[in-house]
């Protein structure tokens, strides 16, 4: 687990964070003290344990008192590295990683709730996350209420009935829902609960939870963090105290980010902030173009005016993102019709990469629930999620155009 120290840490020639961009600090941030023997790069270090001649050293690192490395599966200098560029990035004080999104998600909440205790969420989260809601805190005595997305009164009622844990997700997948950060926070704060923020969708880039008054921004690292569709991982950033409950949970239900996940996390986040100003210029181009198209019914992007949220996301994102999902007329059997027309997208259950990627919920996000479930949290079944790469996006638009005229 990386924590902030006031040295500023993890930045060449100790310069203060708030001095340099997002774009800069994707490049630089948490690479300087992982720096061995004149590398430019942080190395790979593949290593179970950690030895120390001396065992009073030992026994100080060992007990949290120094700094210093014991065992791979609590920490590592590779991993160490990672946390500490996402910390940087999201402004945090402390920040933990984990082997997959899910684990973040999972670990978070069960590091967090205890048997009599109350969460409150909105009903189209994740499907993996909406699973953990409804199918297993109940089984550990944790009720779980999960409201309309975008209704923030029954938010705020549902919170200040008691809460301990308010979980966001915003934009959420695959509907590109928004919700008011900073007026939920306030609202989860007031009734003591702790906030957590699921930040995937946005990226550091894109929008900072923490500033908006979260206290945990989590992060499924294998999309857009990763970006090249080729690493799992997750992580969270937060208050020191915070994350170090997440950690030790984690540090001993064992869910730990390997060394090389955790390079290949930092090599992509180096273009982190130009991947991500592609997408979302390409993404507004794209939605644009799909809201004319008369075999499209509903276009889901915060970036666009017709979105029911447009101006909570223009008040707290900086981009919209490069996520966005449309409705079809005639249900799942257009969709079948038209997907796997799409010559420039990869139709697969991932999201955030520099190839397009597209898919129906049915067997992306919400694979683990019914046609009936879906309907529920607001899926319908003619929707495509669609995940924009850093392709030219003339092309894109041409390529749609060719696989839309089958619907």
């Amino acid at each position: 687990m990386t924590e902030a120290k006031p040295s500023t840490k993890g930045l060449p020639g100790g310069i203060e964070p708030s001095r340099l961009s997002p774009d800069t600090l994707a490049v630089w941030a948490g690479e300087g003290e992982s720096l061995v023997q004149g590398a430019t790069q942080v190395p790979v270090v593949y290593s179970a344990a950690y030895g120390y001649a001396d065992v009073d050293e030992w026994l100080d690192v060992a007990t949290g008192r120094v700094p210093g490395h014991i065992y791979t599966r609590n920490t590592n200098p590779t991993v160490s590295a990672f946390e500490e560029k996402l910390r940087i990035l999201e402004g945090a004080q402390a920040a933990t990683s984990f082997s997959t999104g899910m684990a973040a998600v999972s670990g978070t909440l069960f590091a967090l709730l205890s048997p009599g205790d109350r969460l409150v969420s909105v009903k189209d989260s994740y499907g993996g996350t909406n699973r953990i809601f409804l199918e297993f805190l109940p089984r550990f005595g944790i009720e779980a209420e999960l409201c309309e997305t975008t209704d923030h009164e029954q938010i705020e009622s549902a919170v200040a009935k008691g809460c301990t844990l308010l979980y966001l997700e915003t934009p959420t997948n695959p509907t590109l829902k928004v919700v008011d950060i900073a007026r939920l926070a306030a609202a989860g704060h007031a009734a003591g609960a702790t906030v957590v923020v699921d930040n995937t969708f946005a990226t550091p880039i894109n929008q900072n939870p923490l500033a908006l008054g979260a206290d945990i921004a989590l992060h499924s690292a294998t999309k857009y963090l990763g970006g090249h569709a080729d690493v799992l991982g997750g992580a969270i950033c937060g208050a020191p105290d915070l994350v170090q409950k997440v950690y030790h949970y984690r540090e001993i239900t064992g869910a730990a980010l390997d060394p090389m996940s955790a390079y290949l996390l930092i090599r992509s986040m180096k273009t982190l902030a130009l991947r991500i100003g592609r997408q979302n210029a390409s993404a507004l181009r794209v939605a644009q173009w799909l809201e004319s198209q008369p075999a499209v019914t509903v276009v889901n992007y915060p970036g666009l005016s017709s979105h029911p949220q447009h101006d909570i996301a223009a008040r707290q994102m900086r981009g919209f993102g490069g996520m966005l999902s449309f409705s079809l007329e005639g249900g799942f059997e257009a969709v079948k019709r038209v997907l796997p027309r799409l010559k420039l997208a990869h139709r697969a259950a991932n999201l955030g990469a520099v190839e397009t990627i597209a898919g129906p919920p049915a067997t992306t996000s919400h694979v683990e629930c019914t046609p009936e479930e879906r309907a529920a949290m607001g899926i319908p079944e003619g929707l495509i999620r669609y995940s924009v790469g850093i392709e030219d996006p003339d092309d894109l638009i041409a390529d749609l155009e060719g696989a839309l005229a089958a619907a």
